[in-house]
């Protein structure tokens, strides 16, 4: 990135990206929204669980969100307090991207990605629990339209965030489907497979869509999501 890019990147950033400060937010109110959206999706039926084993695995992280919620603001479009993640070891890209919406369209898997499942982690980003975790202060990254994936993650390291995993992209895009907008989606840089693809999502045929770009090719409708850091039920990981 050039010292032009990171100059308009921060002031994109600082102009754009900050809470209301003054406005209320019941944290324990959207953690149970997010939890019922979770039920009346199917994520249950899909993980192969009843409903009270698969409540056991997230409801303990309702009480990481209240620990948190004095510091936390509401949702906008761009940037959401936190995020319940439902990884894939419960349930698997190829499952819960169809269990997303715009609308009335359900998210799809591009042929393509088909191979999603081999995408991993990337180092440096440390998952705190296989099956159900936290992530916080999460932006989808507007300010990186137009950067190359590659630089992306280095600025969003840079400023101490955390870029977001293919799992939590589609908890967030699951969770507040408003933030998937046309020329406003966004790469998923944290997850790799050891190749020169991005896993991303974007909006096709006005369903939201999974699918990848190169690492190093910028789009103009396309950022790069990131989060403030990410907890277990046990206490706090970045």
């Amino acid at each position: 990135m050039t010292g032009a890019e990171e100059m308009r990147v921060a002031a994109e950033f600082d102009a754009g990206a900050e809470f209301d400060a003054g406005a209320e937010f019941d944290a324990g109110a959207e953690f149970d929204r997010q939890v019922g959206a979770l039920l009346g999706k199917g994520y249950p039926r899909e993980a192969g669980m009843t409903e009270e084993a698969f409540l056991g695995l997230v409801e303990p992280l309702r009480a990481e969100v209240l620990a948190r919620s004095a510091q936390m603001r509401p949702p906008s479009r761009n940037r959401v307090p936190f995020v319940v993640v439902v990884t894939k070891h419960v349930v698997p890209a190829e499952r819960t991207m169809p269990m997303t919406r715009l609308g009335s369209k359900p998210g799809f898997v591009s042929p393509d990605t088909a191979d999603i499942h081999r995408f991993e982690a990337i180092d440096g980003v440390d998952v705190p629990d296989k099956h159900a975790y936290l992530v916080v202060d999460v932006e989808r990254g507007d300010e990186y339209r137009n950067v190359r994936p590659d630089d992306a993650l280095t600025a969003i390291t840079a400023r101490g965030r955390t870029p977001l995993t293919v799992d939590e992209g589609i908890a967030f895009v699951s969770a507040f489907p408003d933030s998937l907008e046309k020329n406003h989606c966004f790469s998923l840089v944290a997850s790799r497979c050891g190749d020169r693809r991005v896993p991303a999502l974007w909006i096709s045929k006005g369903a939201p869509k999974l699918g990848w770009c190169w690492a190093g090719n910028p789009h103009t409708w396309l950022g790069s999501a990131s989060c403030g850091g990410r907890v277990a039920a046990q206490g706090p990981a970045a």
